[in-house]
């Protein structure tokens, strides 16, 4: 499956801490949109697609949430709860996020401007698209 983490190196002093994120150093991609998703309500579900040609990375700022992740053959769960974890995640995967705490702060960045073609709304597409790709 073309999902894996990423582990930001923190910088910090008695002050506090700093995550820097940069383009092609520890962002595979240049970013081209960040966006966040915040008060999600108890029993949400977020997500619910797949993209075509879009990388994204996901980092919980705050709070916790869980990441469905599916290929087509294989699901994996990831619990997002750390400003210092990414999860990165290729095209053709179905992504759907959950549980979220009612301090969850996901910030997503992603490696193309919003397309609304670019979207797999449907899952039988997305496994007709998956099964094609193969």
């Amino acid at each position: 499956m073309d999902v894996r983490l990423i582990t930001f190196q923190i910088h910090g002093d008695e002050r506090g801490s700093l995550i820097a994120i940069e383009n092609s150093k520890n962002i595979p991609f240049d970013i081209k949109r960040v966006y966040y998703i915040f008060g999600t309500q108890q029993g949400v579900r977020r997500g619910m697609h797949a993209h075509r040609n879009l990388e994204q990375i996901m980092i919980c700022l705050s709070g916790s949430c869980k990441v469905l992740v599916d290929d087509g053959i294989s699901k994996e769960i990831y619990h997002l709860s750390s400003p210092q974890t990414g999860l990165h995640i290729k095209d053709l995967i179905w992504r759907e996020m959950y549980d979220f705490s009612d301090d969850c702060v996901l910030m997503v960045l992603a490696s193309e401007f919003y397309d609304p073609d670019d979207y797999i709304r449907d899952y039988e597409v997305f496994l007709k698209e998956v099964r094609k790709k193969s």
